[in-house]
């Protein structure tokens, strides 16, 4: 519910229909949280929680979720009603590093509409600090020793945290991590990402499974990253996670399955048949971002901005990504 509210209030005009959507998520966020701040993830056909509360990954998307409602949602109450759920979730801290860059990126939300936000400067300062500065070692540019899930947030968040205090150092990190893990994650001039179950230095290449959400996390870093620097190179790696989505992978295949909606993973063979909510969300988010491909020129050479060594210069499959 999190992820789809994020994906609603980032259209700039959503029509009726949307808006009906984003009250009904947001109302179940609300229902999610419990009177100290934390949240349940799982709810029965039977409308009971089946889980304790805690700070786990639904605690920081939930956040993220609140963060951009409370920014961007397209009516007034909507707005007041996530921002006082948020300011009640970010009493609390994760352990994870995940749940924190997710919370972190909802803070950031905060921050483009009110910079002066205590509670939201404080939750994107920790959430950097939970993800750490260090890298694991110079040829291993990345705070864990082994890939997950994703991935990009945390570079993403760092890259938050540049934006919106100031931090420059902050900002040098995250581009850092985002450029190598863009170029770990691209083979032969495409995405080729870690798998489902993590990737460390030296492991073989391709890994199976893979999934939607680790390209969507890796267009939203790029988007951002985009936005904030206007180097071609992250247009370049935006382009590698929309393709991946529409056929340019390690299987030739595309995840858009024929009902419209996305599939849950890449296999050698193809893509999974099933189609479930968190890897459609992820599809449509990185759609989103593909917006942003049509200020490219016609012409312009698909492979020459993609930040990898080890491009080939194969062009990836033609697609209309303003469609």
């Amino acid at each position: 519910m999190a992820r789809a509210l994020v994906v609603i209030c980032r259209e700039a005009a959503p029509p009726a229909t949307l808006i009906h959507l984003a009250e009904r998520y947001l109302a179940f966020l609300v229902h999610a949280q419990t009177a100290d701040g934390r949240f349940h993830n799982r709810l029965s056909y039977e409308r009971r929680w089946v889980d304790e509360a805690g700070t786990g990954d639904w605690w920081g998307r939930a956040i993220w979720g609140l963060g951009t409602a409370a920014a961007r949602a397209p009516l007034a109450h909507l707005r007041r009603a996530a921002l006082t759920c948020f300011e009640l979730a970010c009493r609390h801290r994760s352990r994870w590093p995940r749940a924190m860059a997710f919370a972190g990126l909802g803070a950031a939300e905060i921050l483009t509409v009110t910079p002066d936000h205590d509670q939201a400067r404080r939750i994107l300062a920790d959430a950097v600090t939970t993800v750490g500065r260090a890298d694991v070692a110079a040829d291993w540019a990345w705070p864990e020793a082994r890939l997950a899930y994703a991935n990009a947030a945390l570079a993403e968040v760092y890259l938050a945290a540049g934006q919106q205090t100031g931090d420059t150092g902050a900002t040098d990190i995250g581009l850092r991590r985002l450029a190598w893990l863009l170029a770990m994650e691209t083979v032969d001039g495409h995405l080729s990402p870690t798998p489902v179950g993590g990737r460390a230095a030296g492991e073989p290449r391709p890994g199976f499974d893979q999934q939607p959400i680790e390209a969507a996390a890796l267009a939203d870093a790029c988007a951002r990253a985009l936005a904030m620097t206007g180097d071609a190179r992250w247009m370049g790696g935006l382009r590698l996670a929309v393709d991946w989505f529409l056929g340019d992978n390690d299987a030739r295949t595309g995840l858009i399955t024929e009902a419209g909606g996305g599939s849950d993973g890449l296999c050698p063979t193809g893509r999974s048949d099933n189609q479930g909510a968190e890897s459609t969300l992820a599809m449509l988010s990185t759609l989103q971002h593909a917006r942003k491909l049509t200020t490219m020129p016609a012409q312009h050479d698909r492979t020459a901005d993609r930040p990898t060594p080890s491009n080939n210069g194969r062009r990836s499959v033609g697609h209309n990504y303003g469609r």
